[in-house]
């Protein structure tokens, strides 16, 4: 693979302190290699209050067009930044080079103590990518799309008022034939991809699914019928969630980031992306079955 020379670095929201002594210190080690050094342009006065000695080695892009101008986006946070970075990305994105500001971080490869190697072998080249697919949600009203957009974990479908449980269809579409699944009563539905199965799915009952399967995963919440279990189905097929309930207004939430409220004749579409997705840079000194360990029990207490 050819040297990387642009580098986008993209941080976790809001925080200043965190940041102050890893970026100018990262700046400075990047700049010693001749690297372009990038921040989104929003977040210019965070930068310049954290790096305001290295303002005039940096450059600022918009999210529209990180995708031509870096070859690297380097994700200082946990995997909240990596997933609203991944969203935002269009087609053919750079790789993404995660890095966990905390404890351990599922998504995000690389610990903040030790990321400096193997991000100069990265900047070499020498690396190899795990590429995900995004999926696409869209809303119809009348066959009229309303909203589209994607997520990487999950779609979390429930009621918008506070404490009603709902009536969903659940149906999936493959080669333009609808099939009725199940009508849910109950809290609500989570739709996750295989990466995203290990945040609120598995919370709310639902299987590990390994990120190599192509599959989505129903996760009923709070379901109020012994019969409506978890269901993993090919991620080949289209699935469509509506509300029974003339007065239901949905909630829609992707990644838990972003939220729309659905009306309930309008319809929840949800399909595998033929042109999103993300490329993460591996972290050969971890693999998922020892991240699983580690995740699962952080924080455990040793029996004695």
């Amino acid at each position: 693979m050819a040297q990387i020379k642009e580098v986008a670095i993209v941080l976790k929201p809001k925080i200043t302190s965190e940041f102050e002594n890893i970026i100018p210190n990262l700046i400075s080690w990047l700049v010693r290699r001749k690297k372009n050094i990038y921040f989104l342009d929003k977040e210019r006065d965070r930068i310049e209050k954290i790096a305001k000695a290295h303002q005039k080695q940096l450059r600022y892009v918009n999210i529209d067009n990180i995708n031509e101008q870096v070859d690297l986006i380097i994700t200082l946070g946990g995997d909240g930044t990596l997933i609203g970075i991944a969203r935002s990305l269009k087609k053919n994105p750079p790789p993404i080079f995660g890095v966990n500001m905390g404890n351990l971080g599922f998504i995000t490869e690389f610990s903040k103590a030790e990321f400096y190697e193997e991000l100069e072998d990265t900047l070499k080249g020498n690396f190899e990518v795990r590429t995900l697919p995004l999926y696409q949600v869209e809303v119809f009203s009348k066959e009229k799309s309303l909203f589209k957009s994607y997520f990487l974990n999950d779609l979390v479908v429930n009621n918008y008022q506070i404490s009603r449980m709902l009536t969903l269809q659940v149906c999936t579409e493959q080669n333009k034939n609808l099939e009725h699944i199940y009508n849910l009563s109950g809290d609500g539905l989570i739709v996750s991809s295989p990466i995203g199965s290990t945040a609120y799915s598995l919370a709310a009952g639902g299987p590990i699914i390994h990120p190599e399967v192509n599959a989505l995963t129903l996760t009923p919440i709070c379901p109020h019928s012994l019969t409506h279990r978890p269901m993993v189905i090919s991620d080949n097929s289209a699935i469509e969630v509506k509300a029974l309930k003339k007065d239901d207004i949905l909630k829609i939430t992707l990644d838990g980031q972003q939220a729309l409220s659905v009306h309930s004749n309008d319809i929840i579409r949800v399909s595998k992306s033929k042109s999103r997705s993300v490329k993460l840079i591996i972290n050969h000194d971890r693999t998922y079955f020892q991240t699983l360990k580690e995740k699962f029990t952080h924080g455990a207490r040793d029996i004695k």
